[in-house]
């Protein structure tokens, strides 16, 4: 497969979250602390600050944007207006920093969150995957994951998909019409790979950004590699399908090692190159 292009590659420290919505990529620099955009010639706007450290992003119908704000564990709604409110407060159910977030066609959205203090090396705890509705309410609908990460939901919205990151498994749930989940189960089994951001493809494969491995890996369901685009000496931290006919896939990177990692240092990146399956599902 043919290498990335580099679109962005200063400025920005560690990136998350990204989403293709009115033809432009969105995305969350962490660290950085802003909500950005990036077009396909790579220029940068800055959205939205949010102190707290931005992660996952959805959409509402209302044109209003949700920001996961992680250290404060909230939900931040901007409306078209530009006024910032709190959507939702996941304190009390996030059990340490809030982390990615899949908005569902009526507006429920679910969250993961880390369930333990990562930057400071503690151990690690499990963590719930909360469920909150379109009035702000919030409910624990699944638990007892490891690191859940990436939320994504196919395109019949019956499953939801979760990356349990120290868990190196991508794990489904069928989802009833309520927003409850069930039938919890290994869609794929990863191996070494230990994986971060994904996005789903319109023949039900995954890419799926694989941190160390410098990778961003196409699996099937029951864990089959069928496709992989490296990003050598830059960790592969997440992915989306995008650009006009949803062949672009998008990768988030970030030049890091273990050492630097502990000094809490990253440069990222946003980079692109074109597949052969366009993107499906939610984000």
């Amino acid at each position: 497969m043919a290498d990335t292009k580099v679109l962005v590659d200063s400025g920005l420290v560690l990136c998350d979250g990204p989403r293709w919505h009115n033809d432009t990529l969105w995305f969350s620099d962490l660290y950085g602390g802003h909500v950005y955009t990036v077009d396909h010639s790579g220029r940068l706007e800055q959205v939205l600050p949010v102190a707290a450290g931005p992660s996952g992003l959805a959409f509402p119908a209302d044109g209003s944007l949700l920001v996961v704000s992680q250290h404060d564990q909230r939900i931040l709604r901007r409306a078209a207006d530009g006024t910032v409110t709190t959507h939702a407060d996941l304190a009390g159910y996030a059990r340490h920093d809030a982390n990615d977030l899949v908005l569902d066609s009526s507006g429920r959205a679910y969250v993961s969150s880390f369930g333990y203090d990562l930057a400071a090396g503690a151990p690690l705890e499990p963590a719930p995957l909360v469920l909150v509705d379109t009035d702000g309410a919030v409910s624990v609908v699944a638990d007892g994951l490891r690191f859940p990460n990436a939320l994504v939901l196919t395109d019949d919205e019956r499953t939801l998909l979760v990356s349990e990151t120290e868990g190196h498994v991508i794990t489904a749930f069928d989802r009833a019409p309520d927003g409850t989940l069930g039938g919890q189960r290994v869609w794929a089994d990863l191996g070494d790979l230990r994986p971060d951001g994904m996005c789903l493809d319109a023949e039900g494969q995954l890419w799926i950004a694989c941190l160390e491995a410098e990778a961003v890996v196409r699996v099937a369901e029951g864990g089959r590699e069928t496709a992989r685009v490296t990003t050598p000496g830059r960790w592969a931290t997440a992915c989306m399908l995008g650009g006009r006919h949803r062949r672009d896939l998008y990768v988030l990177t970030a030049r890091t090692s273990p050492e630097m990692l502990a000094r809490g240092e990253f440069h990222g990146a946003v980079e692109v190159v074109e597949v052969d399956v366009p993107g499906a599902g939610r984000p």
